[in-house]
């Protein structure tokens, strides 16, 4: 089995990891001031935040760097409709509004996190090859 935790690299964890757990109704497993694990209601980890320049790691050091550059965070969800309201609910800017995505045939939304990471939000589907 291969699974990918997602890190991101954010200026404040505790802000970040408020509004992904207000977006996405996700739980902090693991919080602090520089890391925070963020998990579904089965317990599934969806991404890791973590603080610009705690513990050396070498894509993490330099914030200065346009965050997420050549990344989207793409969630797939159930509760597209409960998502799209909340969005709303926090005023958190749509980059681009709901459409019908022609290659996944499903709805999505498009935003910007706290840090201005490219998240795009989509009804739950596998991919059809």
């Amino acid at each position: 089995m291969v699974k990918l935790d997602p890190i991101i690299a954010v200026k404040d964890v505790l802000s970040s990891s408020r509004w992904y757990e207000e977006l996405f109704g996700l739980k902090s497993k693991h919080g602090g001031s520089n890391f925070a694990v963020l998990q579904d209601e089965s317990g599934e980890t969806v991404i890791c935040l973590h603080e610009w320049g705690s513990h050396n790691h070498p894509s993490m050091t330099d914030p200065t760097i346009l965050p997420g550059n050549g990344l989207i965070l793409y969630f797939k969800t159930t509760d597209f409709e409960s998502i799209r309201g909340k969005a709303e609910e926090m005023e958190v800017q749509i980059i681009q509004d709901t459409h019908l995505n022609t290659n996944s045939n499903r709805l999505e939304f498009s935003i910007k996190d706290l840090d201005g990471y490219y998240i795009s939000i989509t009804e739950y589907h596998n991919y059809q090859g």
